[in-house]
C-alpha cells in the first residue's frame, strides 16, 4: 500500500477513472440548485440525480468526481467517534446507461490492488454483497476475490421509495486485531457490529430496478437504462492509507487540531479522549465550505445548521480555556489544506472570517443569555426543594444556547444539581428523527420516462427570430410516440423560436399554423427533452402530423416583457456587486413577463439607502443605451478570463453564449435579451425580503410595470397631499411632519393627564394592605385608560412603603390587563403572574420585580384577586 497525501488520493481516483473514459465533473455547490427536497448536497450522487432518472441525458455517459457533502442527522456524534463528520468528500464514478457490474466490480478491484494505483493487499479486502445478487458473488470471483471474503448481507440492497434502486455491494478494508481486542473477526461484518476493524472504503450500488413500494422487491421491473453509482469516503480512505487511528488523525485534520493546540496550550493525542479538539476541526471545515458556498448562519434551515455548529464549535473551544473569539483563525488552515482542489476557500478567507467572526460574537452574548437561564432555573430548583434538572430545560439550554450537556451537569453539580438524562435523550431523539426524516423526505429520484429518453433527433432553437417554418419530427400522447396527435400533447421539430424555460426565464408561449396559415394548436410551456431538444407542450384545435411542416409563431408582446426583465437582472447583479459587495452571489431569479425576481446571498438586508443606489445605477445604466452584445465563439475557460460570471446552477457546453453590456456586465447565459439596454425603459425596486437563512431576495419591475408602479404611488403622494391639506406634493413631509408633532404634544397631555388620574387614585388604593403569611400584598382592580395607567400605577407604588406585592387589575377594551411588581425577595414577579394568568385565560411573564400579562376572560377578574393571599403562600 503506497504512502499518499490526501490531495493525491483524490487525483489518484480521478485520473483512474478519467483513464477508463470517464469525464470529470468538478465538486458542485453544497447548497443545493433546483432541488427544493434536499437541505444541502449529501452524497456525490445527489447533483448527478437528473442523469439517473433520465430527465437529462449528459455528454459523457461515464463521469466521476470528488464531491463535497454535508450531512447533519448525526452532530452529536462527531469528536464521539472515529469517522462521523458533518462536511466531508465523496469520491464516486457513474454510469448512466453504459458500462454495468461487470465493468464496475472490475474497475475497483484494479483501481484499489493495482501496482498502478493504490496497491492494497488483496487479503485485507472484504466484500458484502445482496444474497440474490448471484450474478455480483461470481463476478467477484472472476476478477480475483477469494470467495471466501466474500459476505452476503440482507441490508445490501438500495432504495429510497419509488425510483431507481438495486443491490449494492461494499468494499471493507481489515485494520487488523489490534482494532478487535475480542477477536470477532468476520462476524463483526456479517452480524452488522459497530467495529473499528473492518473499515467500508467503497460502496457500489447497481441502479437496475424501478422501486415500487406496493409490490414486493422480486416484482419491481427492470430499468430501461441501467445505472453504476458508487461512493468512496476520502477521509476514510485516507485514514487507512496514512494509518490514522482515527480519520482525524491525517493531514485533513492534522493543522487544523495543531492550530487548535497553539490557541488553547491544550495537547492533543490519539489516545486519549480529545472530543474538543475533534469537534472544532470537524466543524470549522463545514462552517468554512458552506459560507463559502453562499450558506449564512440564521434561525431556520442551513441557517440553523451552521448556527448550531459554530456554536458547538465554540462551546467545545472554551472546554479547552479558549475564551476569546478564535474561529475564524482556523478558516486560512481549512483553506491551505484544500487548495489543490477548492482554492476558492483560501480565495474566500476574508468573507468567511467575517462571518464567522460576527456570528462568535452574537453568540458569546447568547452564552451570557444562557447562563442567566441556568442560573435562573438552579434559583428556582432551590425555592421549591428540586435536586434535578428536567430534560426539557437540558435541551433547550443545548438547543437554543448552544450548551453541551457535559458543560450544564458539570454548571450543575457544582451547585449540588443532577440532570434528566433520559429526558434529554428523549428531546433529542425526537430532534434526530425530524432531521431524519427531512433527509429521507429528498433521498428519491424520480422514475425513468423510457419514452423522452429514447428521442434522439437534433433540434435547433433560434435566437435571432420570433417565427419559422418547421417541420414535426416527434409527437408524444400519454408517454407514447403518435403519428397523428390531437388534444394535448409535447412536440418537437427540427428548428423552433421558442424558448424552453432555463436560467430564469420563463419559456416563450404562442402558436402553430398551417399551410393555410389557420391556427392548429396553442403552445403553453417548453421545456427540454433528456437530450437538450425544446419540447413543446401544446393544446390542439386540429390534427397535427409528424412530417409536416407547420408555421411556429412566438407571442412577440410576451418575449419582449420578459427580456426586459432578463436584461435588467444582469445589470442588478451588477450593481449589488459594486454597492453591496462581491459576495453578493446570484442565488436564483425569475424573469418573467410582469416582474423580475432576483435571489442573492447577503449576511443582512440591504438597506434604504443601498436600494436607492442600486436602483439609480441600474436606471444609469438603462439611459446609456449601451449595447447588449452575444458572443458563442468562446469557451468557458476563455468565458471567464473576460470576467464572466457563471449563472447560478447553470451547465455549459464546450463554447458558451457570454452576454455583454459594455465594461459593465459580463455573464455566462443562455437566454435572449435586449439589443440596447435603453430598450428596457425604466427600472424599480418593489421589494426586498429575506426568503431564508442568508439569502436575500429583490422584486422589480422593469418599463410599462415600472411606469405603472412610479404612477401609483404618484397618485399616493396626491392623496395624502389632500388629507394633509398641501397645496403641493413637495409641501407634503413637511405637512405629516407638523401632524406628528402635533400627535406627540397631543400623547404627552394625554400621558400627564393619565399620570395624575393614577395619582388620584393612588392615595386610596394604597392604604388597602393585605397580609398572606409574611407577605404583605395589594390586590385591587383599576379604571385606567390602557396599559400605561398600570404601569404609572406601580411606579407610585414603587415610591412607598405600603406593600411588598402589588397585583392590579384593569379591564380594557373587553379585555383584561394584569401587572404584578415586587419588592420581596421571596416573591418573583414573573414567577406569581404564571400563576394567576390561567384565570383570565391569558399569557404573560416578566422579570422578578415586575411582570405584565393579558387575557380575555373578564369573568375572572375577581376569582383571580380573591385567590392572590393562597398563591403567594
Amino acid at each position: 500500500m503506497k504512502t499518499m497525501t490526501s490531495a493525491e488520493v483524490r487525483q489518484m481516483f480521478l485520473d483512474f477513472f478519467a483513464s477508463k473514459g470517464h469525464k470529470i465533473e468538478p465538486s458542485q455547490s453544497l447548497v443545493p440548485v433546483n432541488d427544493p427536497t434536499l437541505l444541502w448536497i449529501n452524497s456525490g450522487v445527489a447533483t448527478l440525480k437528473k442523469y439517473f432518472d433520465g430527465s437529462v441525458v449528459p455528454e459523457n455517459p461515464r463521469i466521476t468526481n470528488a464531491q463535497k457533502a454535508i450531512r447533519t442527522n448525526d452532530i452529536e456524534n462527531v469528536g464521539k467517534t472515529a469517522r462521523h463528520h458533518t462536511m466531508f468528500e465523496m469520491l464516486g464514478n457513474f454510469s448512466i446507461g453504459d458500462y454495468f457490474r461487470n465493468e464496475a466490480l472490475a474497475f475497483a478491484w484494479e483501481m484499489l490492488t493495482s501496482s498502478d494505483y493504490f496497491e492494497f493487499p488483496a487479503d485485507k479486502l472484504y466484500i458484502t454483497y445482496y444474497p440474490d445478487d448471484k450474478a455480483t458473488f461470481n463476478r467477484w470471483v472472476e476478477v480475483g476475490v477469494d470467495p471466501s471474503h466474500l459476505v452476503p448481507i440482507e441490508d445490501n440492497f438500495w432504495e429510497i421509495g419509488a425510483g431507481p434502486s438495486g443491490p449494492d455491494t461494499e468494499i471493507f478494508f481489515d485494520r487488523g486485531e489490534k482494532y478487535d481486542p475480542e477477536h470477532i473477526g468476520l462476524r463483526l461484518l456479517a452480524e452488522d457490529i459497530e467495529n473499528d476493524r473492518y473499515i467500508e472504503i467503497y460502496n457500489i450500488v447497481l441502479s437496475q430496478f424501478n422501486a415500487d413500494p406496493a409490490i414486493p422487491r422480486s416484482e419491481y421491473k427492470e430499468l430501461p437504462q441501467k445505472n453504476i453509482d458508487t461512493g468512496m469516503g476520502l477521509e476514510r480512505m485516507v485514514c487507512i492509507i496514512q494509518g490514522g487511528k482515527t480519520n482525524f488523525d491525517t493531514d485533513l485534520f492534522l493543522p487544523i487540531i495543531r492550530e487548535i493546540e497553539k490557541l488553547s496550550g491544550k495537547t492533543y493525542s490519539p489516545d486519549k479522549d480529545n472530543m474538543s479538539f475533534k469537534v472544532i476541526a470537524d466543524h470549522i471545515r463545514a462552517l468554512s465550505f458552506a459560507i463559502c458556498d453562499g450558506a449564512l448562519p440564521g434561525n431556520e434551515g442551513r441557517g440553523y445548521v451552521l448556527r448550531r455548529l459554530l456554536r458547538r464549535a465554540v462551546m467545545h473551544g472554551k472546554k479547552l480555556g479558549i475564551q476569546d473569539k478564535f474561529l475564524s483563525e482556523l478558516v486560512p488552515v481549512v483553506g491551505k489544506i484544500m487548495q489543490s482542489y477548492y482554492p476558492e476557500v483560501l480565495e474566500k478567507a476574508d468573507y468567511i472570517k467575517q462571518i464567522v467572526n460576527r456570528e462568535e460574537e452574537t453568540f458569546n452574548r447568547t452564552i451570557d443569555a444562557g447562563q442567566k437561564m441556568l442560573d435562573d432555573k438552579l434559583a428556582e430548583l432551590k425555592t421549591t426543594g428540586q435536586s434535578e434538572i428536567s430534560g426539557s430545560d437540558i435541551f433547550r439550554l443545548y438547543d437554543t444556547y448552544g450548551f453541551p450537556v457535559e458543560l450544564t451537569e458539570e454548571l450543575a453539580e457544582d451547585e449540588g444539581f443532577t440532570i434528566d438524562h433520559a429526558g434529554f435523550e428523549k428531546e433529542m431523539k425526537a430532534q434526530q428523527e425530524r432531521a431524519r426524516a427531512a433527509v429521507v423526505k429528498g433521498g428519491s429520484m424520480g422514475a425513468q420516462n423510457e419514452t423522452l429518453q429514447s428521442i434522439e433527433v437534433e433540434s435547433e432553437f433560434l435566437y435571432d427570430t420570433h417565427h419559422s417554418q418547421s417541420q414535426l419530427l416527434v409527437a408524444v400522447k400519454d408517454d407514447e410516440k403518435q403519428e397523428t396527435v390531437t388534444g394535448t400533447a409535447q412536440l418537437i421539430f427540427d428548428k423552433t423560436p421558442f424558448y424552453a424555460e432555463m436560467g430564469g426565464q420563463v419559456a416563450d408561449h404562442g402558436v402553430i399554423k398551417n399551410t393555410a396559415g389557420k391556427v392548429v394548436a396553442n403552445v403553453v410551456d417548453v421545456q427540454h427533452a433528456p437530450h437538450g431538444q425544446n419540447l413543446h407542450t401544446v393544446e390542439i384545435l386540429s390534427t397535427l402530423r409528424v412530417g409536416d411542416t407547420y408555421t411556429l409563431e412566438i407571442d412577440e408582446s410576451r418575449r419582449n416583457k420578459v427580456v426586459k426583465n432578463h436584461t435588467a437582472t444582469h445589470l442588478l447583479h451588477a450593481a449589488l456587486h459594486n454597492i453591496v459587495g462581491s459576495h453578493a452571489l446570484q442565488a436564483g431569479s425569475l424573469n418573467e413577463t410582469d416582474f423580475l425576481l432576483f435571489d442573492f446571498t447577503h449576511f443582512a438586508p440591504v438597506t434604504k439607502e443601498e436600494l436607492v443606489a442600486i436602483e439609480q445605477e441600474v436606471n444609469e445604466k438603462i439611459w446609456e443605451n449601451i449595447a447588449v452584445e452575444t458572443r458563442t465563439d468562446l469557451t468557458v475557460e476563455q468565458a471567464k478570463e473576460m470576467g464572466a460570471a457563471a449563472l447560478f446552477g447553470e451547465k455549459y457546453g464546450k463554447n458558451v453564449r457570454v452576454v455583454v453590456i459594455g465594461d459593465y456586465s459580463v455573464e455566462l447565459c443562455g437566454g435572449t435579451h435586449t439589443k440596447t439596454t435603453s430598450e428596457i425603459g425604466l427600472f424599480k425596486i418593489v421589494k426586498e425580503e429575506g426568503i431564508g437563512s442568508g439569502v436575500r431576495r429583490i422584486i422589480a419591475l422593469t418599463g410599462e410595470k415600472a411606469y405603472e408602479a412610479f404612477k401609483n404611488a404618484e397618485n399616493t403622494l396626491a392623496e395624502v397631499a389632500a388629507i394633509v391639506k398641501a397645496p403641493q406634493a413637495a409641501q407634503v413631509v413637511a405637512k405629516v411632519t407638523a401632524i406628528s408633532e402635533e400627535l406627540k404634544s397631543l400623547q404627552k397631555e394625554n400621558d400627564a393627564l393619565a399620570g395624575k388620574l393614577a395619582a388620584s387614585q393612588s392615595d386610596e388604593l394604597f392604604k388597602n394592605v393585605k397580609t398572606a403569611g409574611k407577605v404583605r400584598f395589594i390586590a385591587r382592580e383599576v379604571a385606567v385608560p390602557d396599559v400605561n395607567g398600570l404601569r404609572q400605577l406601580a411606579d407610585i407604588w414603587k415610591q412607598k412603603e405600603s406593600s411588598d406585592v402589588l397585583v392590579l387589575v384593569a379591564k380594557i377594551d373587553e379585555k383584561v390587563s394584569l401587572l404584578v411588581a415586587s419588592k420581596s425577595a421571596d416573591v418573583k414577579a414573573g414567577n406569581l403572574i404564571k400563576l394567576l394568568v390561567p384565570f383570565i385565560d391569558g399569557r404573560g411573564g416578566g422579570k422578578p420585580d415586575l411582570a405584565m400579562a393579558g387575557g380575555t376572560k373578564t369573568s375572572g377578574i375577581a376569582e383571580l384577586l380573591a385567590k392572590v393571599p393562597e398563591k403567594l403562600v
